[in-house]
């Protein structure tokens, strides 16, 4: 086997969430930073979290906003989802 090869290994890494949670474990690198841990990951925790880094979520509510604005400016034919709103708004009176 080749020697001075293989990456200094450091048996004693500490890994920081970004929940503020710090554990030990091995790594090639001494200091980890990572956005999950089993503190406060749904799967472990049972809750809903939505971890957005590119602001997927707030973009697709932009567009489905400019979506209703311009079906509700629509004069001609009205779109499938303005059609259910005038019925639910209809039902309720």
């Amino acid at each position: 086997m080749k020697k001075d090869i293989h990456p200094q290994y450091h048996p004693n890494a500490k890994a920081t969430c970004a929940c503020g949670n710090t554990f030990v474990t091995g790594s090639t690198k001494p200091e980890l930073r990572v956005e999950l841990c089993s503190n406060c990951h749904p799967f472990f925790t049972g809750t809903q979290k939505l971890v957005d880094t590119s602001r997927r979520v707030e973009k697709f509510q932009e567009r489905a906003a400019k979506r209703a604005v311009v079906a509700a400016s629509r004069k001609g034919r009205i779109s499938k989802t303005a059609k259910k709103a005038s019925k639910k708004e209809r039902r309720s009176k």
